[in-house]
């Protein structure tokens, strides 16, 4: 994710960034200007046709279909924005799932216990790792610190990594339980904790693998280019030659929109528009080691 200052209009408006709508355009924009040209010069230089032709009455049917279109694009990006600020939203629970667990570790378990200590200043922020990686499909392996873990050399990278986590992570737990070196009472508030990273990682499952349906996406997509293509049909009579800078502009406001959010409907990309989950991810590895010093 790029950090910027939202009230600066002259950067905003000036420069580029990667994920400008305008790069990814060009080549469409420059080819709508050759056939509002081609469309032009056939409709007035060469079939010479007049201001009182028919063909003029299909800028009423641009203007219904206008307001349809707008709608629709509008829904498209509320809709693509809602899961990347729900995708937010539960890496921010994320976050605060794991101080959490931290912190209530830090109490429960005896400042003695220093292999129980170092186990979870691992785990912990490895979780935010793992899920991080599923999420882009990076299936890399995990690195351990100095210290020897057994228990997490038994990691199977082609395997669900969080859930693998996890469930190392509540094993841990509960053997502490047995060894009764946490009370019953804690070993309840703790499972809430471990219950809430599952959770969390099948919400974010469930925004990465539903996308907007194919049907919606495509309709949407052959409407702007049927919309595009048929105006300066009409508007030449109205416009003349102009319709040469005119189409091209409508075309790249209305495909912008679209294009947005298909960008910001898949928000654990690496893109400028997604989020910086792997920022979040050390975040919370820095917070953790933090409370849970050895």
């Amino acid at each position: 994710m790029r950090v910027y200052n939202s009230k600066e209009w002259f950067t905003a408006t000036v420069f580029f960034h990667r994920s400008d709508t305008f790069r990814k355009l060009t080549p469409f924009l420059i080819l709508m200007a050759l056939y509002s040209w081609g469309i032009a010069y056939w409709e007035l230089e060469y079939l010479k046709l007049s201001e009182k032709s028919w063909i003029k009455n299909i800028t009423m049917v641009h203007s219904l279909l206008g307001f349809v279109l707008s709608l629709l694009l509008v829904f498209r990006t509320n809709t693509a924005y809602d899961r990347w600020w729900e995708a937010r939203k539960q890496w921010g629970t994320l976050t605060n799932v794991s101080r959490t667990l931290a912190y209530k570790l830090n109490s429960f378990i005896d400042e003695e216990d220093k292999v129980s200590r170092s186990f979870y200043r691992k785990a912990i922020p490895m979780y935010a790792e793992t899920l991080f990686n599923f999420l882009r499909s990076d299936y890399t392996k995990f690195m351990l610190d100095e210290r020897e873990h057994p228990e997490l050399k038994k990691l199977d990278e082609k395997k669900h990594g969080p859930n693998q986590v996890a469930s190392l992570i509540f094993k841990k737990t509960n053997a502490l339980y047995k060894a009764q070196q946490i009370s019953g009472e804690q070993f309840i508030i703790l499972n809430d904790e471990l219950q809430s990273l599952t959770n969390i990682c099948g919400a974010c499952e469930r925004i990465k693998n539903t996308p907007i349906p194919l049907s919606y996406s495509a309709f949407i997509k052959k409407f702007v280019i049927a919309y595009s293509v048929t105006l300066p049909i009409g508007y030449v009579f109205s416009m003349g030659y102009f319709v040469i800078a005119a189409v091209p502009f409508i075309f790249y406001v209305l495909a912008s929109l679209e294009l947005i959010g298909e960008s910001i409907e898949e928000p654990f990309g690496v893109d400028a528009d997604d989020l910086p989950i792997d920022k979040i991810s050390f975040n919370i590895k820095k917070h953790v080691h933090e409370v849970l010093e050895p």
